[in-house]
């Protein structure tokens, strides 16, 4: 490749040649930053010039008189074709090149992050970046994250779904997730983050945490609260009055005095479905228990045990009466 280069540079490469080359240059970034320094080692190596303060005129004539001195046959000069020692100095300068691109190719390699990613399907998923921060991945979610972080901070990508993080106290790099246009930014702490539509929603469980939208600046602390819409722009901070958000992690859905009819909608986030409970005195009922987070009829035993309530189905609905 690297000869390949130096005929594009000097106009010699063939029009196969020539669109190999544009086609990889094209083909990446650091592909395209790789010749942009190629090119200019070779620029510079031809401005490059050797000066010598030796005076060859006088230099040869000692030289003749050296060897006349001696007996010696005068030396037979053989001019070199031009064509030929031109390639000559091109092979020298190859020489140079070869060494300076691999030291430049090991520089470049050594700065570029390597993307990994974290996805999950039908199963929760937990898992410690390399700084020592943990994630945890709802289902149906995905993450992007670098294999080191490099530089001064420490960012990932929330692409779809929900997830907890645990982030580990580094005050030099901050640790920044970004979700849609939003951006996260924490030293050490954990929080939730869920990611749904157009709607992204941060809880945050302890110490401090700034969420970035544009030229707003959001700060949360513990037991704190955000919800963005990005399609209106609305913004809505309040308090998280439960640990709903948790059931992934710790596979509990714990109620404290819970109304029925905020736990149905709990219900119907988690497990996707429909449950109504359609009297208004029932759906005040309070609840307080830990469900499982498992089998959805086994929580609705429990809720029907406890109120000596019945479940119907009805379509698509789940009918709590």
């Amino acid at each position: 490749m690297d000869e390949l280069l130096i005929k594009y540079i000097l106009d010699e490469a063939s029009p196969a040649e020539t669109k190999t080359i544009e086609e990889w240059i094209a083909a990446s970034e650091w592909n395209s930053k790789y010749f942009a320094q190629f090119k200019m080692i070779w620029e510079t190596s031809l401005s490059v010039k050797v000066e010598s303060r030796l005076d060859e005129n006088k230099s040869w004539t000692e030289f003749k008189e050296l060897t006349e001195k001696r007996g010696e046959n005068r030396p037979e000069i053989v001019q070199l074709p031009g064509r030929s020692f031109y390639w000559m100095k091109i092979a020298a300068v190859l020489l140079v090149l070869c060494s300076v691109s691999i030291i430049l190719f090991n520089y470049l390699k050594s700065g570029e992050e390597i993307m990994l990613s974290m996805q999950t399907t039908d199963q929760s998923r937990t898992d410690t970046l390399s700084d020592g921060s943990v994630i945890t991945l709802n289902k149906n979610s995905l993450l992007y994250y670098p294999k080191t972080f490099n530089g001064n901070q420490r960012m990932v990508t929330l692409g779809q779904g929900e997830a907890f993080f645990t982030i580990a106290h580094d005050k030099s790099k901050p640790f920044i997730i970004k979700v849609k246009d939003i951006k996260v930014r924490v030293v050490g702490t954990s929080f939730n983050i869920r990611n749904a539509a157009s709607l992204t929603e941060v809880i945050v469980e302890t110490g401090i945490v700034q969420v970035l939208r544009k030229k707003v600046v959001i700060k949360l602390t513990p037991k704190e609260k955000v919800s963005i819409d990005s399609r209106s722009g609305v913004y809505k901070k309040g308090f998280s009055t439960d640990l709903f958000y948790n059931y992934y992690r710790t596979n509990e859905i714990i109620t404290n005095n819970t109304p029925l009819w905020r736990v149905a909608e709990v219900l119907n986030e988690i497990y996707k479905v429909d449950i109504v409970v359609p009297d208004k005195k029932k759906a005040a009922l309070q609840l307080s228990t830990t469900l499982h987070y498992g089998q959805l009829e086994n929580n609705l035993n429990i809720i029907c045990q406890t109120f000596n309530l019945r479940v119907h189905r009805k379509q698509n609905k789940i009918i709590i009466n």
